[in-house]
């Protein structure tokens, strides 16, 4: 009897889902707030109210403050963690919708899609000390792990600029395919990643010579008989801290993507909500969480066992997410 017990409870784990850590932060692009969602459970457990049209995010090295781009507002909200709630703003020229932060936090950048700038803020001071003129619409940035590059997506121009974090230059300019979304370094910081949201592509290129050293094609690898409205696209960008994964979202098409960032090689789809714009991996690397903009959801992926285990319903237009 006892064995049968201890065989069935071994059987029974193998299948069991891994538990699930952190807390999931949800940018909405129509409902103005940063939705509060219990991983545990997969349950919203509050909102923050942020200002006008919130779209990208970043978190503080030390995890105590996320920022949000606040696009309608021009400014970028700071949220307090601990405290649950905007505790300052920070300017950072028109029409923010993507940012990222320095390694040591000092810096946040901000893109302005209206006036195709970089714009550089100092967070201490909460002022902007310089812009850098890039190219039509730009939506994607990343800076290195060391803190000495940022990248820069332009989406009319199908470029990325290759900015210098020190000297805040362009030191060189990156063609890609049409409207560049996404961009993302890997953990050893040596190579950075594009994504093509019309040509649902990803081009990755080496972070110090810069040249182009591999290029996924969604359309090629996946079934093109696909219903209206689901078309291919390639937003959003993440790998595990090893390495040794990699996912892109796949927008319109209902699909989140895993690279083998080795091989640039396809390994599997997951289904997941309609217009899976930005993705996020939970703190021990097991689940996956993407924003689903048009089905109003946020998908949760087990990764240890790789398949979909839940949705949470949350209205409005999800847009960025980050998991803490």
């Amino acid at each position: 009897m006892k064995r049968a017990l201890l065989l069935l409870v071994l059987l029974t784990g193998c299948r069991a889902t891994a538990p699930r850590i952190g807390t999931i932060y949800v940018s909405d692009e129509t409902a103005n707030v940063v939705h509060v969602i219990d991983s545990a459970s997969l349950t919203e457990r509050g909102r923050i109210a942020v200002g006008g049209r919130p779209r990208g995010m970043a978190v503080s090295p030390d995890r105590r403050m996320l920022y949000v781009a606040l696009g309608n507002d021009n400014r970028i909200a700071a949220i307090d963690l601990a405290k649950g709630r905007v505790v300052g703003l920070l300017p950072c020229g028109p029409d923010p919708e993507t940012i990222a932060i320095s390694p040591d936090g000092h810096t946040l950048y901000a893109a302005n899609e209206n006036d195709n700038l970089l714009s550089i803020v100092d967070i201490a001071s909460r002022r902007v000390t310089r812009e850098v003129p890039v190219g039509g619409e730009p939506e994607g940035t990343a800076v290195s792990p060391d803190g000495k590059l940022v990248i820069q997506a332009s989406e009319t121009a199908s470029m990325v600029h290759v900015i210098d974090a020190s000297a805040a230059k362009v030191i060189d300019n990156l063609m890609v395919d049409t409207r560049p979304r996404s961009v993302a370094f890997t953990p050893d910081g040596r190579r950075f990643w594009v994504s093509s949201e019309v040509r649902a592509t990803v081009t990755m290129f080496d972070s110090a010579t810069r040249r182009r050293i591999g290029r996924i094609d969604f359309t090629q690898l996946l079934p093109d008989n696909r219903p209206d409205g689901e078309n291919l696209q390639a937003v959003g960008i993440t790998f595990t801290r090893d390495g040794n994964r990699a996912f892109v979202a796949l927008g319109r098409g209902k699909l989140v993507a895993e690279i083998d960032p080795k091989r640039l090689a396809l390994v599997r789809t997951f289904p997941v909500g309609w217009r899976a714009w930005h993705l996020a991996l939970s703190p021990d690397d097991h689940y996956l969480y993407t924003a689903n903009g048009l089905s109003g959801d946020v998908t949760a992926i087990d990764l240890v066992h790789n398949r979909v285990v839940d949705r949470v319903r949350v209205d409005g237009r999800p847009w960025g997410i980050v998991v803490l």
